[in-house]
């Protein structure tokens, strides 16, 4: 069961495809706003989810409009503290040099958006959430 997860933003909006908790995203990525659409139907098209996971936060209402001629069921999910443990993740992912791992995680700033990773626990909340 893959989930399509995404952070909605104003501008640019993180998506993940995700089939199991804590496994690796079949695809993540940042996509701008106005080409959300876009690349949901060709994720759809290729890994078919069963359900669109969005986080229930900036813009959600304006991103779900886009979403909802896809045909998938979309769940409102909370996004409480994914940027802090998205950055988290993110550094799981991509270890920095020795030298930075001094600095506590809290405190280092990615060199890149991490709404990518943000979607991934998005999703991973719903299929917690799933019997």
């Amino acid at each position: 069961m893959a989930i399509l997860g995404i952070d909605p933003g104003t501008r640019k909006c993180g998506y993940a495809i995700v089939a199991a908790i804590g496994a690796a995203p079949l695809e993540l990525g940042i996509e701008p706003t106005e080409r959300l659409a876009e690349r949901a139907r060709d994720l759809v098209r290729r890994y078919a989810p069963t359900t669109i996971a969005l986080g229930r936060g900036t813009h959600a209402s304006v991103v779900g409009g886009l979403l909802a001629d896809l045909g998938i069921p979309i769940a409102l999910v909370d996004e409480t503290e994914t940027t802090l443990l998205a950055r988290k993740r993110y550094f799981a992912a991509n270890p920095p040099p020795w030298w930075l791992r001094i600095v506590p995680v809290g405190m280092r700033l990615p060199p890149r958006p991490i709404d990518d990773f943000a979607a991934v626990l998005i999703a991973e909340r719903l299929l917690a959430q799933a019997p």
